[in-house]
């Protein structure tokens, strides 16, 4: 474990995140922007969730990292070895999913946090994490990630439906609002943000004329593994790829063995598949 990942998890334990600004080299993220753009299959797999103001926000989701670039971007030990260390030991791909937030039309995320849904997965613990990679440029204009700072210490927060999609309660989202820092992530595209599943954090809707498109690399700890069947797997072992995987393979899109998410077959999340 090198000194920065030791820093890094202090971070992580207090504020509930870690922000990395150069997780990806310049001519990584150009392989990310040209395989998320020309991927068809994964473009063509996306779905809507409408948020609570009746706009919409489309992603795509996928549970096993291969050996395209998404896959190849997860398995990356610079993503993984970070998760471990965070984490406290082994961690096994839980799912990955492109958020696909498009100018002026691009929804918005409610509060929330990502365990509480997960938990209702089978997971008995919130020893889970998730590494948001900023594909475009996120600000506030266009919806970039907000997070309370320090509230994975609350614990796991009831939630419930909201619009589309599942939501922390209000009450306590108000009240953790007036009492911990209001942080607004924006990011270049490479830059990543390492956060923890109980960390609340939202997101606007896009009212800029720019795209913002992140990919999320979502772990989970190899002792934590689901008690019962859900959408996303149980443990299964994670094969960690070179530094220069990505650099070495260059494009390569998801092919038919690539099986994406259906919402129909989530029970924690809502959601109306995108039609053409």
């Amino acid at each position: 474990m090198s000194q920065t990942y030791r820093d890094e998890a202090l971070q992580f334990d207090t504020d509930g995140y870690v922000l990395v600004p150069d997780l990806l080299t310049a001519e990584e993220v150009q392989i990310l922007v040209d395989a998320a753009h020309a991927d068809s299959i994964m473009l063509n797999s996306a779905f809507e969730l409408a948020d609570t103001g009746g706009t919409r926000i489309r992603l795509a989701g996928w549970n096993y990292a291969g050996d395209d670039t998404f896959g190849l971007i997860a398995r990356l030990p610079r993503i993984v070895d970070r998760m471990e260390t965070f984490l406290g030991g082994e961690v096994y791909h839980y799912h990955s999913k492109m958020i696909l937030k498009e100018p002026r039309v691009g929804g918005a995320w409610e509060w929330h946090q990502d365990y509480g849904y997960w938990y209702q997965n089978g997971c008995l613990f919130p020893d889970m994490a998730s590494c948001l990679i900023a594909v475009d440029s996120a600000s506030r204009a266009n919806g970039c990630l907000e997070v309370l700072k320090g509230s994975h210490r609350m614990g796991r927060i009831e939630h419930g439906r909201y619009g589309g999609q599942t939501g922390a309660d209000p009450e306590h989202v108000g009240v953790a609002r007036e009492r911990l820092e209001h942080v607004y992530c924006e990011m270049a595209p490479g830059a990543a943000l390492f956060f923890h599943s109980n960390l609340l954090h939202a997101s606007a809707q896009n009212v800029s004329e720019a795209p913002r498109w992140a990919l999320i690399c979502c772990y989970n700890a190899a002792s934590n593994s689901p008690y019962k069947d859900s959408h996303h797997p149980r443990y299964n072992k994670l094969h960690k790829v070179d530094e220069d995987a990505v650099l070495r393979v260059g494009v390569r899109l998801s092919d038919a063995s690539q099986t994406f998410i259906d919402p129909a077959e989530d029970k924690t999340s809502a959601g109306e598949k995108l039609r053409s």
